[in-house]
């Protein structure tokens, strides 16, 4: 192995393209990994935990670009390099017309008066002062970039609500604006349902579910993971609310959120009864008391929440999807006697824990883990003990590296190693398409399988895996092909995220109760 290493002074990209730019370098051919990213401190932390940290990299300031590759023997160096700069380089938009580039926001404001809105995706150092300057301009902000501190969150939010303006963010990976998809969206009919949403992944299962039953979104529009914690006090999904009750093109709501703060639930619970428009409310463990006695309509998950917000908007009658038990009986009869547990190796936050949620009507044990973890998901260095439940994006995992929606390296480890444990009966993963997302998800993870599988079959046991493909028949890659080659596999494919927790629940309490 050879490692070189290159420092583009004074270049600057974004980190939605560098994660984008990294995943492609490191399948180069003879790279055995590779590393494109701005020259920050946490940057360059993640180098040194790789023992590849040189001193012309330890030098790289943070609007410097740092190209890293460790290469196989024999492999052109030079060749891999001009490679990534290609990567690099930036194409001319469709049309023929000329890229252009602007050293601010407010000389693309001035040039761009048309424009409302910005996507900002830059280190969380920085984020807060451009999302700033956007707002200041009077644009509409989507913003990528995570590790901005809370307070300055506050500050932005409270900017944005007196300009009357979206605050989406920080950390907001997904949105659809007047029919746009932004960050990490899918391809989606128009139509009438609207959300609001502090989770990513959970916007997105539930607007694909609602295109799979024929009808379509409006608006998307994305808050950020910490808008309805206590600091922050839900000030976007409120005025998200008030925005959608006001479009005419949106005659029913849906919000979405993991479980927010009790007295944040109460003020977004209490904008109901202005709104005008039925709302359905789908926060993963809330109360439906609360909600109804809101005026709202409960949703048990993201499949009952597409269900009835396409009831109530639309003419059409949406149904919901049924468990195949006959499936699940003969899954159970392959299964030794040791193997009992569910392993849950998610890219969606949300949908890892509607999956988790599933499992807590029956199961002890993964309460006791969600008690000991306020983030309610082991973390990367625990030991999967009894049910397990891993979200590849929360931070930790993503702290210098890709998200696993583009980069699921770290996921496929994890399948593998979770292969070896003679108690796994299940092993439960989703494969997310859509803009921004990982150009053949399931293509990247089928060695994967096919190697814990082996390992299972060498071993004597039925290993069970469980693949959920969130996309739509628009997206790209093609979302049969995705399906089929999981099915080829021998993966067996849900129908969507609540069925996907339901499967595994079934399977969890029929070998508990054997």
């Amino acid at each position: 192995m050879s490692t070189t290493a290159v420092v583009k002074k004074n270049t600057y990209f974004d980190s939605v393209s560098l994660m984008a730019i990294s995943t492609k370098a490191n399948g180069l051919d003879g790279v055995a990994q590779a590393f494109v990213a701005m020259g920050t401190e946490m940057n360059k932390g993640v180098l040194g935990n790789l023992g590849l940290l040189t001193p012309e990299l330890e030098a790289a300031g943070t609007g410097d670009l740092m190209i890293v590759a460790e290469t196989t023997d024999g492999t052109d160096t030079d060749a891999v390099l001009a490679a990534i700069e290609e990567l690099l380089v930036r194409k001319a938009p469709a049309g023929g017309e000329s890229a252009v580039t602007y050293r601010t926001i407010a000389a693309a404001a001035q040039d761009r008066p048309d424009a409302n809105l910005a996507v900002i995706a830059v280190n969380g150092t920085f984020a807060g002062r451009e999302a700033r300057k956007a707002l200041e301009n009077g644009l509409n902000v989507m913003l990528f970039s995570d590790n901005v501190p809370v307070g300055e969150e506050v500050a932005l939010k409270q900017l944005a609500h007196d300009k009357g303006l979206l605050m989406m963010g920080p950390d907001c990976g997904t949105a659809i604006i007047n029919n746009v998809g932004l960050c990490f969206a899918n391809a989606v009919r128009p139509g009438s349902v609207g959300i609001v949403a502090a989770s990513g992944t959970g916007s997105q299962e539930v607007s694909v579910r609602v295109h799979a039953l024929g009808a379509g979104i409006s608006q998307l529009i994305g808050t950020g993971g910490r808008d309805l914690s206590e600091e922050v006090g839900g000030i976007m999904m409120i005025d998200g609310i008030r925005a959608l009750a006001a479009d005419p093109a949106t005659s029913v709501i849906v919000l979405i959120s993991k479980p927010p703060a009790a007295a944040v639930e109460k003020k977004v619970l209490a904008e109901i009864a202005t709104a005008g428009k039925p709302v359905v409310v789908w926060f993963v463990g809330g109360s439906e008391e609360a909600v109804v006695a809101a005026g709202g309509h409960f949703a048990t998950g993201s499949e009952d929440a597409a269900v009835q917000a396409v009831r109530l908007g639309t003419e059409l009658e949406a149904v919901a999807g049924e468990l195949d038990t006959a499936r699940i009986d003969a899954v159970v009869a392959k299964l030794g006697a040791e193997q009992r547990y569910v392993r849950g190796l998610f890219c969606g936050g949300t949908l890892t824990d509607e999956a988790m949620y599933a499992l807590l009507e029956d199961t002890s044990d993964v309460w006791s883990n969600i008690q000991k973890n306020p983030d309610r998901k082991l973390s990367a260095d625990s030991p999967s003990t009894g049910h397990t439940f891993l979200d590849f994006g929360d931070d930790e995992f993503t702290n210098g590296r890709p998200h696993p929606m583009i980069d699921p390296s770290l996921r496929l480890a994890r399948l593998v190693e979770e292969a070896r444990d003679p108690e796994v009966a299940v092993i439960v993963m989703d494969f997310i398409l859509g803009f921004g997302a990982h150009e053949d998800p399931v293509g990247v993870t089928l060695p994967a399988i096919a190697e814990a599988r082996q390992i299972a079959a060498d071993a004597g046991r039925h290993l069970e895996i469980v693949g959920y493909v969130l996309g739509t028949d628009r997206d790209a890659p093609v979302l049969a092909d995705q399906i089929a080659a999981l099915e080829a596999a021998g993966v067996t494919v849900t129908a969507s995220s609540t069925e996907t927790g339901q499967y595994a629940r079934a399977i969890a309490r029929k070998v508990t109760n054997a």
